[in-house]
């Protein structure tokens, strides 16, 4: 059933330049308007439909006046449902869209930004096979979450969405599609496996080691420590001399990451290989730089570095 609704909507869509004025993409913010609002009855819409009409021949037959008149506030009941469906969604409005990260082949969460100057209820917004439903009161905007499919690196275009409502009685559906001309970059996706970067040679700074500044433990005095480490108040309560021991981390290391390195593999398993280092930089925190054709990115670490290196690798060609 679902399938010939889906079929009848596209040959209606193809039939009628009304349903397609609005299918091109589209700069935010978009509000909706009664030019591209449609409303059709349920299913239950109908049947109600049907009800009312054997509702009304048996009233007229029967000469019953009280049938009769419930047949008639019913169907104003329902045509009245239908005109709130449609300024439930009649002035809504997507401001923004904002986008996480993800890699080729998993879900990319969205974030969409809906506003109204008034209270609306039981809105639903789909994204493929993704529905979310949301309400508005007016004075803040509703973030509505959803995921979006992903399949290869680079740039992506947003899909159509549709957002529709059947309240309050759920007699009609009202819907409009959105399309807006917006872009998400979808990160690479690393292979599972392989060699470890060439570490650089001959730089002595990546092993030494370097006293911090906060106490780690007491330890026995040794022959050559020096005296204003010496825990003089701890010490008188034992019988041998303590020495504070401070942390001596090791310097993180710095990996040089090098597209020219990789010469032999083609371009995506280059760009694979990268990502799966960047994921080991990152893990161990290492301080890191990346080289990549046109793109020089400086050593440095952190979650917006990490970021960075993900989406030059992404948008290279």
């Amino acid at each position: 059933m679902r399938k010939q609704l889906q079929r009848l909507q596209r040959w209606a869509e193809g039939r009628l330049p009304a349903l397609t004025r609005y299918r091109l993409p589209e700069n935010l913010p978009i509000e909706l308007h009664r030019r591209r609002i449609y409303i059709v009855p349920t299913g239950f819409g109908l049947g109600f439909s049907v009800l009312l009409l054997v509702m009304l021949a048996g009233a007229l037959n029967y000469s019953n006046n009280a049938a009769l008149l419930l047949t008639c506030l019913l169907g104003a009941a329902s045509a009245a449902s239908m005109l709130v469906a449609f300024r439930n969604l009649d002035g809504l409005r997507l401001g923004h869209i904002g986008a996480g990260h993800a890699v080729a082949g998993d879900p990319l969460l969205l974030a969409l930004a809906f506003d109204s100057a008034r209270p609306r209820q039981a809105i639903r917004v789909d994204l493929g096979d993704a529905t979310t439903a949301f309400a508005l009161d007016g004075r803040v905007s509703a973030v509505v979450r959803l995921s979006v499919a992903t399949e290869r690196r680079g740039w992506q275009p947003l899909p159509r969405l549709r957002v529709w409502t059947s309240w309050p009685l759920g007699m009609f559906r009202a819907w409009s599609w959105l399309r807006p001309e917006q872009s998400v970059l979808v990160w690479p996706r690393p292979e599972p496996a392989g060699p470890a970067p060439q570490a650089p040679s001959g730089d002595a700074r990546h092993m030494r080691l370097h006293r911090g500044d906060e106490l780690a433990a007491l330890r026995d005095y040794r022959v050559g420590d020096p005296r204003r480490h010496i825990a003089w108040k701890t010490s008188a309560r034992h019988e041998n001399l303590l020495v504070k021991d401070f942390e001596q981390p090791q310097s993180r290391p710095q990996w040089q990451l090098d597209w020219r390195q990789l010469g032999g593999m083609d371009n995506e398993a280059r760009i694979a290989r990268l990502a799966r280092w960047l994921n080991e930089a990152e893990a161990r925190r290492c301080s890191y730089s990346l080289w990549l054709p046109g793109d020089d990115i400086a050593s440095s670490s952190g979650p917006l570095h990490y970021a960075r290196c993900m989406s030059a690798l992404a948008q290279l060609p």
